[in-house]
């Protein structure tokens, strides 16, 4: 569904598209500052984790389960910049923001000499420190401490990222990310609000904030209908990841595939299908009519596409931009637990989880005094 819509607007002449809807500043040219390098299961040989605006708890249940693992058999020790969190496992609080990330990088912390020691010392930076204006700095500064402390050495790659957003890693891999003078997530909507752009094609972005879409004239394809639809002028129904054959790309740059469990409702179609019948009513057509057209193409624009359930590690390289952060502390990029997507959102179950443990309301039982 990206590829095709990527190449839709390719061909209209736009180089204006961004993956990272939540303005995470993501270094897309350089492949090992966006992986999760040691894997899931790796986390399991590291001796020492630093865990950089994220809470894995409620951003990545296995991520932390792994943590938790690490830390009962080995006796891992685990630091954390940014918010407390109870993760599980004992965490040391070193601070909540940049400031301790840079007193860190330059050895002035008790837990300098812990990764000094350590023989696989890992570093977790989450959305949390990515998403803000100071995003690429941050990310610059992680880098460095990966360098400073041998996170990355011959058999082992210690710096990870910690995605929030299902298949953001494919995008990044077939380039969903502004083209020659585009816009990325935040030019698009400052455009919008300005009366700069006057179309925005959502495909199934919702976590954008819509009131700066100003009077755009705003497509949105998508399911559940979330955030996208109460403020689109034009609504493609598509179908959910349960309704139709798809491939993921997960965070480790895994590829994987997803079956049809049941068939779209209504008039609800496959995202790609849609994408391509406008094509080809706009005057483009896009170069594929059926899944296995679509997958080839998938693959011509990075042969990582065809190797399913397979890891590729990434040579290591710059990435981030050095420059000013803020003093602001890091904030987790999941505040609800029970509501992180159209689905959960629509879910009558997760809103009653919402209420009594994000909002803290109880109902009487009939046995309260």
């Amino acid at each position: 569904s990206m590829l095709a819509l990527k190449d839709l607007m390719t061909g209209l002449g736009s180089p204006h598209l961004d993956c990272r809807q939540d303005g995470a500043k993501i270094d897309p040219k350089a492949r090992a500052g966006y992986l999760f390098n040691t894997t899931i299961a790796g986390l399991e040989e590291a001796d020492a984790v630093l865990l950089v605006g994220t809470n894995p708890r409620r951003e990545a249940a296995m991520v932390n389960a792994r943590l938790r693992k690490a830390v009962l058999h080995n006796n891992t020790k685990v630091a954390l910049i940014g918010e407390p969190a109870d993760l599980t496992y004992p965490v040391a609080h070193l601070g909540a923001g940049p400031d301790t990330l840079k007193q860190l990088a330059a050895g002035d912390s008790s837990f300098a000499e812990i990764l000094k020691s350590a023989q696989k010392p890992v570093i977790i930076v989450g959305m949390g420190a990515l998403r803000r204006p100071d995003g690429a700095a941050v990310l610059a500064l992680a880098r460095q401490l990966a360098e400073t402390y041998g996170m990355v050495k011959d058999g082992w790659n210690g710096f990870n990222l910690l995605h929030t957003a299902a298949s953001r890693m494919a995008g990044l891999e077939m380039g969903f990310v502004p083209g020659p003078k585009g816009r990325d997530t935040e030019g698009i909507l400052a455009g919008a609000s300005e009366g700069e752009i006057d179309l925005v094609y959502l495909l199934g972005a919702d976590e954008i904030d819509m009131a700066r879409l100003g009077k755009a004239f705003v497509i949105y394809q998508g399911h559940h209908g979330d955030a996208g639809a109460h403020r689109a002028d034009i609504i493609l129904p598509g179908a959910a990841y349960t309704e139709k054959n798809g491939s993921y790309m997960n965070m480790e740059g895994r590829v994987q595939l997803a079956r049809l469990a049941a068939f779209p409702p209504g008039d609800a179609r496959e995202d790609w299908t849609i994408i391509r019948a406008l094509s080809g009513t706009l005057g483009k057509p896009l170069p594929y009519d059926n899944l296995g057209q679509l997958r080839q193409a998938l693959i011509k624009t990075n042969g990582r596409f065809a190797q399913v359930d397979q890891i590729n590690p990434a040579d290591w390289a710059e990435f981030g931009q050095a420059g000013a952060v803020s003093s602001e502390g890091f904030t987790s990029a999941v505040a609800n637990f029970y509501m992180t997507d159209p689905i959960s959102r629509a879910s009558e179950t997760m809103a009653r989880c919402t209420e009594a443990f994000v909002l803290k309301r109880t109902e009487a039982t009939g046995t309260d005094g």
